[in-house]
């Protein structure tokens, strides 16, 4: 996989969210985070540096989440933007509408939401009226 070099994701992970943790509230991160827990609030990268949000196959996020790159193999309930790479591996459940850069999808990973290009919404700004041929016979 290619990522430009200004927006290189973060390869190392700066936080855990362990395995049997539940944290309820909003959590604002930079660098590296995994998640492995559970989470009942909005995640938000923060800085102007790349970041990356690890969703492991046992983690639960329950709020909107927004990032610059994301991985996801576990379930997420709400909005995702992902302004770089978005990455849902086999065992991904999301219920939530997506948006998205560039996006790679496994084969079993479910969306039940809609799949939105970041910059498809300014390209249906200005739809193309169609005009039928006239018939001159």
């Amino acid at each position: 996989m290619f990522f430009p070099t200004s927006n290189k994701p973060q390869a190392r992970i700066d936080s855990l969210i362990g395995a049997g943790t539940t944290i309820t509230g909003n959590i604002n991160f930079t660098g590296g985070l995994r998640i492995d827990g559970e989470i009942k609030g909005n995640l938000r990268s923060t800085g102007d540096a790349p970041s990356t949000l690890v969703v492991s196959e046992h983690a639960k996020i329950e709020g909107e989440v927004s990032v610059s790159h994301m991985i996801i193999n576990g379930m997420v309930i709400g909005p995702v933007r992902s302004s770089e790479f978005l990455e849902l591996q086999a065992h991904a459940r999301v219920t939530g509408d997506l948006e998205y850069n560039t996006i790679e999808m496994h084969l079993g990973a479910v969306v039940q939401g809609r799949l939105v290009h970041q910059g498809s919404q300014q390209a249906t700004a200005k739809p193309v009226e169609l005009k039928l041929a006239a018939n001159n016979q």
